[in-house]
């Protein structure tokens, strides 16, 4: 840090998406509802918003997402709150013994412990300078631009004058620092030398999305377009960054092209989505006679509904029943230390910009 760091008081503030209240369908509808009436989420006129989420979506997805949720849900509760909180005792430990200074804490984008709730704390604990770290690697509209828009908007609302260190356009979906996390996890999975193919699978979004803030809409989807990542052509693409992130974790891996594949999962509805998706690339490869498949959801930092019901129960299932012999989930980074001293080491990063 810079000497002056001294005479400020500075909070580090993580964010992640967020997570029902519970497993009822209340309260899952409560939080589909915020999430889902999000203009960055489904990005179509207010009107016909509502009329899909609470036409078509509200009544009858939050009772399937309950019976998903049930499946993966703790005594401590929900996967991601569990585990986010945890992270931040962690963060915090790392923080004190670096001799930071830091205050850490988690707000989420939607449900809670909320954005506001965390800027609330640090205003009345008089910080003065905030770095912001939203966890996720790879950019996208409906994750970290909506998330990044929140917190410029409960900042105004709370009239909370702060020095903002804005971490939002701060790319570390090809971090060395994250990609290492990666391989140690990988690495320390169960098994994991058996494996004969990875398949990365990330959340899917809409090819609007991309072609919304891409300088070269015209180019995109084309062969070969996120074949390489430049910050001059395609910065903001969440594709290319998917992409990026794949290549340097299997560099670390020593994996040849293969031995794994990219897919894209949980798509909503009929408008095109990024492709290829993963619930059609798990039974291809069974097929192909795949013996042990793992699959890994760099997307997420944090083990969420995504990644143990969709990936761990679902995906698990559509191997299994291929009758293949063994299929990995290979958790997110979590509360891993090398993934704790990254998100510190960002942060540091992020504070001087």
């Amino acid at each position: 840090m810079t000497s002056d760091s001294n005479t400020k008081k500075t909070a580090l503030l993580l964010c992640n998406l967020g997570t029902p209240k519970s497993t009822s369908v209340s309260d899952i509808r409560a939080y589909l509802n915020e999430f889902l009436m999000d203009p960055y989420v489904i990005d179509i006129p207010k009107v016909l918003r509502a009329l899909l989420v609470y036409g078509l979506i509200l009544p009858f997805r939050p009772s399937k997402a309950a019976k998903a949720y049930k499946k993966i849900w703790t005594k401590d509760g929900s996967p991601l709150l569990a585990i986010s909180l945890e992270q931040v005792k962690k963060v915090q430990d790392e923080v004190d013994q670096q001799g930071l200074g830091w205050t850490v804490d988690i707000g989420m984008r939607y449900g809670e412990p909320s954005l506001r709730e965390s800027l609330q704390k640090f205003k009345a604990r008089g910080i003065t300078q905030i770095i912001y770290l939203p966890l996720y690697p790879q950019y996208a509209l409906s994750s970290t631009k909506t998330a990044q828009v929140e917190l410029h908007r409960q900042l105004k609302d709370l009239n909370y004058q702060v020095e903002l260190k804005d971490g939002s356009d701060y790319p570390f979906h090809s971090h060395p620092a994250l990609i290492n996390s990666w391989k140690k996890v990988i690495r320390e999975t169960k098994d994991i030398e058996s494996v004969d193919h990875f398949l990365f699978s990330y959340h899917g979004l809409p090819e609007r999305h991309i072609k919304k803030i891409e300088s070269s809409p015209d180019s995109c989807f084309k062969p070969g377009c996120c074949d390489t990542y430049d910050p001059a052509r395609n910065k903001f693409c969440y594709r290319a960054h998917c992409y990026a992130t794949t290549r340097l974790i299997a560099q670390k891996l020593g994996l040849q092209s293969h031995q794994y594949s990219v897919s894209f999962q949980s798509r909503l509805g009929r408008t095109p989505w990024i492709k290829p998706f993963t619930d059609f690339v798990i039974p291809e490869l069974a097929q192909k006679k795949i013996r042990h498949l793992a699959v890994l959801t760099p997307t997420f930092v944090t083990d969420c509904l995504e990644s143990l019901e969709e990936i761990g129960i679902r995906g698990r299932e559509l191997f299994i029943s291929a009758k293949n012999q063994k299929f990995t989930a290979i958790s997110c980074l979590n509360t891993h230390p090398e993934w704790i001293k990254a998100i510190v080491q960002i942060a540091r990063e992020i504070s001087t910009l």
